[in-house]
């Protein structure tokens, strides 16, 4: 079974040598740049690695076309924050050769700087097992700017968790936040062009249980601090998205 690997990415210069470093496992490794104007290609180009730029709107879009890119038959999708270990390459090595399915799920340690945070993870602010492990043609990202919605062919497979993808979430507390503005500007968009943002109780609604089931249901409250710091912005990315486009259309209308 021939494996691609498929990084996508934008200006990750000082990540991108450490995520390909890892994929040696790999029979080939596929790089997409949206709008890149570092040396991520160049970096790329040197690691072996083939190149894929251009500019896409839609991360869902982007997705896809590095999907398209890939010759293999198995496909591990990462992205250059994250860092695949030698036990995790061998496992997945080992998935693909006996797999009957069509796609597994891989564990996801997230870190904030040098702090693995293993709780509290959800509500579209990050996660600890992704379907990143797919035969090709069986996933298709939907057309939407921010964590895009899938669709799937075929079954699902044992999950792999006995190693993990090194996840180099955020680096500090002020990244963190930075990538909720991020996040909540390019959900704006995506529900401002879908016509439909929602209501104000509805969100806030939203706030409470995403919260709860974050600090309480996926026991970030074990975390501390950082399970409190998580849950409120897991609950506050659906209702910053809401006020965004209900307040300040004009910024963020496609």
């Amino acid at each position: 079974m021939k494996l691609s690997a498929l990084v996508v990415a934008r200006n990750e210069e000082a990540r991108l040598p450490a995520c390909l470093a890892g994929l040696g496992f790999a029979d080939e490794v596929v790089v997409v740049l949206d709008r890149s104007t570092d040396s991520s290609a160049a970096i790329a180009r040197g690691a072996g690695a083939r190149v894929l730029q251009g500019e896409w709107t839609l991360e869902g879009d982007r997705r896809n076309a590095g999907i398209a890119a890939c010759t293999g038959d198995w496909i591990l999708e990462i992205d250059a924050d994250e860092r695949v270990p030698p036990e995790l390459g061998a496992a997945i090595r080992q998935t693909i050769e006996t797999s009957a399915d069509a796609f597994h799920r891989i564990r996801i340690d997230n870190y904030v700087g040098e702090r693995l945070i293993l709780h509290g993870w959800g509500g579209s602010f990050g996660t600890t097992l992704k379907p990143i492990l797919f035969r090709k043609g069986a996933k298709h990202w939907r057309a939407q700017r921010v964590h895009p919605g899938l669709d799937w062919t075929g079954s699902e497979g044992a999950r792999i968790t006995a190693h993990g993808i090194r996840h180099e979430v955020d680096r500090d507390i002020s990244d963190m936040l930075r990538r909720l503005d991020r996040y909540s500007s390019a959900k704006a968009a995506d529900l401002l062009e879908a016509g439909d943002i929602g209501t104000l109780g509805n969100n806030l609604r939203r706030f409470v249980s995403r919260t709860f089931k974050c600090l309480i249901g996926r026991k970030g409250y074990k975390e501390g601090g950082w399970g409190l710091l998580i849950a409120l912005c897991a609950g506050l990315f659906p209702l910053l998205s809401h006020l965004k486009a209900r307040l300040e259309p004009e910024r963020h209308r496609p």
